[in-house]
């Protein structure tokens, strides 16, 4: 996924060993509104960055978004008041120190990464953010109001546009399957950058989204409600349950069941997106129950969860089908 923090920066966080793409961390959301330091923040740049501070119990936690991947867990937390300090690390005593300093309903949020000498390497990244209002009691679906249903394959490819132009397009249309094909070496492994594929329509808010997806062995592509929350899909048959497994909400809800099929047959998924409420069923088992959804998921095109989207196709990874992708309004 693009991502806008500067390329030094990025770089150093990738050779401190500071990302992580394995994380199942959350935050309640009754303990991130208190105000001061504590709450969840979007940061104010493009992409995925978020950041969720919490003290439960007299116990503070913290977790940072940065671009891609899951929320991470930081150590060595510290509330103070509107100020909060954090670290992240992983191997030779290197670690990155994040500070965020609250005035009201906005924050300034000031990292930077340390080698094992305690010695900060390159200059420091700051960031304005915003805080994330509280969550809704949860809604009562039944009572949600549809309009219109919008077939998104009606028009095969008339519909949507590569997110990446300069990168390999391998989505094409035949007999209403969207499929994509990634750029591969003689070997089989992948051969560059692919591209993602996203609606033209971005006028898309709250909505039950019902699609066919075939999962192809290996297979690691997602869905991105909004183009902000990425519902997993993932060639994960067999395996436990888990916030990175097919249809869960990657790297923030953990399925209840598994109810994933094997690869190479077709599996369906409802996904309703309603009042920041996330429900999920897979094959006709219902995983994600009205559970509420506290930020945007790692590859999001922005942290802003009050505006309107697309509907976003990964494509970077993996190959994978998809069929009979019909996007309902909710309009009340």
């Amino acid at each position: 996924m693009k991502n806008s923090m500067s390329k030094s920066f990025v770089a150093g966080v990738i050779s401190a060993g500071l990302v992580s793409f394995t994380a199942c961390t959350s935050l309640a959301d009754g303990c991130c509104n208190a105000g001061g330091a504590e709450g969840r923040w979007a940061m104010q740049k493009p992409g995925a960055y978020w950041l969720g501070v919490c003290s439960k119990g007299g116990k503070p936690s913290a977790s940072i978004l940065w671009g891609g991947g899951s929320p991470v867990g930081q150590y060595d937390v510290k509330i103070d008041g509107a100020v909060a300090t954090m670290k992240q690390g992983a191997g030779k005593g290197r670690y990155r120190a994040t500070t965020l300093k609250a005035s009201g309903n906005e924050a300034e949020i000031t990292t930077q990464i340390y080698n094992g000498k305690n010695e900060p390497q390159g200059r420091p990244e700051v960031l304005k953010a915003k805080r994330i209002p509280a969550l809704p009691p949860a809604p009562d679906v039944a009572k949600a109001e549809f309009g219109k249903p919008v077939d998104l394959l009606a028009g095969g490819m008339d519909g949507w546009v590569s997110m990446n132009p300069k990168n390999h397009f391998g989505w094409s249309v035949k007999d209403g399957v969207l499929s994509n094909r990634i750029k591969r070496k003689p070997n089989g492994k992948p051969d560059g950058a692919s591209a993602n594929l996203v609606t033209k329509r971005r006028d898309f808010f709250d909505f039950k989204l019902s699609y066919d997806v075939r999962v192809l062995p290996g297979c690691n592509s997602g869905v991105y409600l909004r183009g902000i929350y990425e519902l997993q899909v993932l060639d994960s048959f067999g395996k436990r349950v888990d916030c990175h497994n097919m249809a869960a909400l990657y790297g923030r809800i953990t399925p209840k069941v598994a109810a994933e099929k094997p690869a190479n047959e077709w599996q369906h998924v409802d996904a309703t997106l309603y009042k920041r409420h996330l429900t999920v069923v897979l094959n006709g088992v219902k995983i994600i129950d009205n559970q509420p959804v506290l930020g945007c998921t790692g590859g999001a095109i922005t942290s802003d969860e009050f505006v309107p989207g697309p509907i976003y196709l990964q494509g970077d990874h993996s190959d994978a089908d998809f069929r009979n992708m019909v996007l309902t309004p909710i309009v009340k």
